[in-house]
């Protein structure tokens, strides 16, 4: 697959999407050494979708090279097939503005570099298999599209999915997308027998589900995630980390987290645990302390 275009349209986006969704993917190989490359020994496996190439005016030869190239490799017997990327000059105007970036044909303005592009590349754009329109597109709604349009071939891999116990008083982990507070919960902190203990153990974790409250509030937290997680897959979203937070994170948001761990681990086949504050000192000091 040969993922071209004009600069500014959003190659690198589509790249993103086929690797992640298991291509193995080359940005910027001379096309001359394309035919090189595809005679390399090639492990072919299930968990590789194919090979996806971005070839562009960065090369300074591509646009003389490229016809002679894909010719003779269709004739060797490989498929290629060719998504051409472009957007209105006024928005490619604008991208280039916000990014500062150069364009690759220097030595003219930008606006004469964009439809000098235009120009020297109207051949590829006229044998392109597919011809995607970014004007009016963001990111996420190019994803979308390139999701749409190789649907048979594209394998979406699962969201990987964190679940994290904190402390709040050693502040909230900067990586999480979902906070999670159950400081209302009963804390075996103000236990004797418990208060050295973490949620990892027996005791702690009945005393926590003895609440009557932490069932009713994980069965209403997993209603919640069965609605918005696949909301998240299908924006695109690769990782997601649901942070579980209970004051010093040794006891309440231990046990919370991992039933939550559990209960998505049968649904999930990407899901992870992690206790980032169940080791801190009891009596550490609070690095940004927060309001109950």
């Amino acid at each position: 697959m040969i993922i071209t275009g004009l600069s500014g349209s959003g190659k690198s986006t589509v790249i993103d999407v086929l690797e992640d969704s298991g291509f193995y993917c080359v940005d910027g190989l001379p096309v001359a050494l394309l035919p090189l490359f595809l005679t390399r020994p090639f492990e072919r496996t299930s968990a590789i979708a194919g090979l996806a190439f971005g070839m562009d005016v960065r090369e300074r030869r591509f646009v003389q090279d490229y016809p002679g190239v894909f010719d003779s490799l269709r004739r060797d017997g490989h498929h290629l097939e060719i998504i051409f990327l472009e957007a209105d000059e006024k928005v490619l105007l604008q991208r280039f503005s916000q990014t500062r970036r150069l364009h690759p044909l220097r030595g003219q303005t930008l606006i004469e570099s964009i439809r000098t592009e235009k120009a020297v590349l109207g051949d590829l754009r006229a044998v392109a298999d597919h011809v995607i329109d970014t004007t009016k597109s963001n990111v996420h709604e190019l994803k979308t599209a390139v999701h749409r349009l190789l649907r048979s071939r594209l394998q979406r891999l699962p969201m990987r999915i964190q679940v994290m116990s904190f402390g709040y008083k050693y502040g909230p982990p900067p990586e999480a997308d979902l906070l999670v507070d159950v400081r209302f919960l009963n804390n075996p902190y103000f236990q004797d027998r418990l208060r050295h203990l973490d949620g990892e153990t027996p005791d702690v974790r009945e005393f926590v589900f003895a609440d009557p409250h932490a069932e009713p509030f994980l069965d209403k937290l997993m209603d919640w995630l069965a609605f918005v997680l696949p909301l998240y897959e299908k924006e695109g979203k690769a990782y997601l980390t649901i942070a579980v937070g209970c004051t010093g994170g040794r006891h309440r948001s231990v046990a919370m987290a991992r039933a939550l761990f559990e209960r998505l681990a049968r649904r999930h086949p990407e899901v992870g645990l992690t206790h980032r504050d169940i080791g801190q000192d009891l009596h550490h000091a609070p690095v940004a302390p927060m309001e109950p």
